[in-house]
C-alpha cells in the first residue's frame, strides 16, 4: 500500500511540474499604434525568454506588421520596428499568423507576408486559446 500511495505522490508531483513548465501565451494584435504593436512583442520575447509558448495573431491594422515591407515606425531605445521585433519572436520559436479574415480583405496573397507567419486557421485558434492555462494578452 505505501508503495502505491508513493506512486500516486510521484505522478502528482510530476503532473504538477509539467503543468507549471507549461506556460503558454496567447497574445492578439489589431492595433495600428506603433507602441502598443511594440509593447506586445516585447512582452512575448519576454515570456519566451521565461521559457514559455508564445502564440501571436496578427489582424487588422496588428497584420499588416506581417506584411513584407511595412515595418513601421522605429522605436526606441533599441532603434527597432515593431515588425523587426516580430521576426526576433519567430526566430525564438512563437507561431506568429496573421487572422483568416485578413489576407483577403487586404487582397494579398500568404506570399505577401515575412517568413514564418502564416494564415490562421480559426478552428485551431479557437482550440488552443481554450486550452486551460493559455493566458491572452490583447493589444
Amino acid at each position: 500500500m505505501k508503495k502505491l500511495a508513493y506512486g500516486f505522490a510521484c505522478f502528482a508531483v510530476a503532473v504538477s511540474a509539467h503543468a507549471q513548465d507549461n506556460k503558454q501565451l496567447f497574445v492578439t494584435v489589431d492595433s495600428a499604434n506603433t507602441m502598443s504593436q511594440g509593447a506586445a512583442m516585447v512582452l512575448a520575447g519576454q515570456a519566451i525568454e521565461q521559457k514559455a509558448s508564445v502564440r501571436v495573431l496578427l489582424c487588422g491594422a496588428g497584420g499588416d506588421l506581417a506584411v513584407q515591407g511595412q515595418a513601421g515606425e522605429t522605436l526606441k531605445p533599441k532603434n527597432v520596428t515593431p515588425q523587426d521585433m516580430l521576426k526576433g519572436l519567430i526566430k525564438s520559436g512563437a507561431t506568429v499568423e496573421v487572422c483568416a479574415l485578413f489576407l483577403p480583405n487586404k487582397g494579398l496573397k500568404p506570399e505577401a507576408l515575412v517568413a514564418g507567419v502564416k494564415p490562421a486557421k480559426p478552428a485551431e485558434v479557437a482550440a488552443h486559446i481554450l486550452k486551460p492555462g493559455v493566458k491572452v494578452l490583447s493589444f
